[in-house]
């Protein structure tokens, strides 16, 4: 004997599921590319409205860790 589904023959998708509005392989490109998602906390994002400034914000960082990373050089004693 067949077990009948709860929804029966209903073939519908929730309201909250409704794809007819997307757009097919909208990000492909930038996919392509290598682009990366990454989710910022709430206190950071609120800092950078957008892209453009977390960008230039890590630049920054990535120039003064330059800096850092890479002193004049120190002649040691040889003893």
């Amino acid at each position: 004997m067949k077990r009948e589904n709860d929804l029966g023959d209903k073939d519908e998708m929730r309201s909250e599921y409704d794809l007819r509005g997307g757009v097919r392989g909208k990000y492909y490109k930038e996919y392509m590319k290598g682009t990366n998602v990454v989710l910022l906390d709430p206190d950071v994002a609120a800092v950078f409205p957008d892209s453009e400034s977390v960008n230039q914000a890590l630049r920054v960082l990535i120039k003064a860790a330059d800096r850092l990373e890479h002193p004049t050089s120190r002649k040691t004693d040889s003893t």
